[in-house]
């Protein structure tokens, strides 16, 4: 079977999580449900990919800084470790994003890898076309990976159960879901994950 299809784990750090410097309501929550999405990635042989803000300690991402951010995930923190309890396999490939302090960088797709290759290049050179994307946030990170991946031609499918995000404003998250839907994307749950093509 050709490895087509690949698990985007979104920024499941400390600081978005409860404690955090940023912390996502219920960020925490999502962590046994990607366990779960990973198992059975892990059982079929598909990549695990997980991505990780990582900031220099100055940056216009933050509040201090000009930005809309309070300081979170700076390089080698606490904050910027993946959460406890995410129980990554040994061969998870590791993307890094938000390293150039004059850029936001909230897409996954953005990141590099320790050799400075970009996500997306990386996906179309290993010919995975499926993502199958969770984590935080919804309605920031999550949204954005999510929608340059369509932009670039990629299937993309929301594991609904597997994401949460920070509502700055009430139903952002929400919106944020319907936008995605509405540009192409598809959107699953556990209980209904075995029904969908990934692993046929």
């Amino acid at each position: 079977m050709g490895k087509i299809s690949a698990l985007i784990i979104v920024d499941v750090q400390n600081d978005f999580c409860p404690g955090g410097s940023l912390a996502v309501s219920g960020g925490d929550e999502i962590v046994p449900v990607i366990n779960r999405y990973m198992e059975s990635f892990r059982e079929k042989g598909l990549p695990i990919i997980a991505s990780r803000d990582w900031h220099p300690h100055e940056t216009k991402h933050f509040e201090e800084f000009g930005g809309i951010w309070p300081e979170h995930c700076v390089q080698r923190s606490f904050g910027a470790m993946f959460r406890a309890g995410l129980l990554l396999p040994p061969d998870t490939l590791v993307f890094s994003k938000g390293m150039d302090p004059e850029k936001d960088d909230y897409s996954a797709l953005h990141a590099r890898n320790s050799a400075g290759t970009q996500m997306a290049d990386f996906l179309k050179k290993e010919g995975i076309r499926d993502l199958y994307i969770c984590g935080l946030a919804t309605d920031y990170c999550v949204r954005r990976t999510a929608l340059d991946g369509l932009s670039l031609g990629f299937s993309i499918t929301l594991l609904v159960d597997a994401v949460r995000g920070v509502d700055l404003k009430p139903g952002d998250s929400k919106r944020a879901l319907d936008e995605l839907e509405a540009a192409g994307a598809g959107l699953i749950q556990l209980n209904n994950f075995s029904t969908t093509n990934v692993f046929k």
